[in-house]
């Protein structure tokens, strides 16, 4: 069976639609932007597809490209979520009782630097591994591990801030662990 243009591209969108709209979601802080992020994503992959050399590596490869977009929609410290969106990106079948310290986790997401945000996104909410994050981001897998820690560092700070109750550290990783399911 032959594919054509259309079919391809409509099989690539659902093949990596869901990681680059959480991935995007993530550092933007908003389910909009992220839509209309990703929207951008695969028409620019589209057109240079040709530019992929390994296909073993389209998932680091679109995301470097939705990156790029992401940071032309997102102007820093004006990312907020919507009362509807911190709902929705927070796991619905949640405890109640957990999920205000996810929405404390979601939050605190926009108050970090992109550097630290992006490899949490990657780790925690897209289960990427350190090998691929490293090629996504274009940095070696040993400063992917070093930002990771500066980040898990900065995303707990954000978490014990004054106007916030402090979280526990095990409570911000397994609030992480519970968000990769969105």
């Amino acid at each position: 069976m032959i594919l054509t243009a259309e079919s391809r591209y409509n099989q690539w969108v659902r093949e990596h639609y869901r990681f680059l709209l959480r991935s995007a979601w993530g550092l933007t802080g908003s389910r909009a932007i992220a839509e209309d992020v990703v929207q951008d994503c695969f028409t620019s992959a589209w057109k240079y597809r040709r530019q992929l050399r390994q296909p073993e590596l389209a998932r680091a490869w679109l995301f470097r490209i939705m990156r790029r977009h992401a940071l032309r929609h997102v102007v820093p410290g004006t990312q907020s979520f919507g009362h509807d969106e911190e709902s929705e990106l927070a796991c619905e079948k949640s405890s109640p009782e957990g999920l205000d310290d996810q929405l404390d986790v979601v939050k605190a997401l926009t108050r970090i630097a992109p550097i630290h945000r992006e490899v949490l996104v990657l780790f925690y909410f897209d289960d990427m591994p350190t090998a691929q994050m490293a090629e996504a981001l274009d940095i070696a897998p040993g400063t992917v591990l070093s930002r990771l820690a500066r980040a898990r560092e900065a995303l707990k700070t954000a978490l014990s801030a004054p106007a916030r109750k402090p979280v526990a550290p095990t409570t911000a990783t397994a609030s992480l662990a519970v968000l990769r399911k969105v």
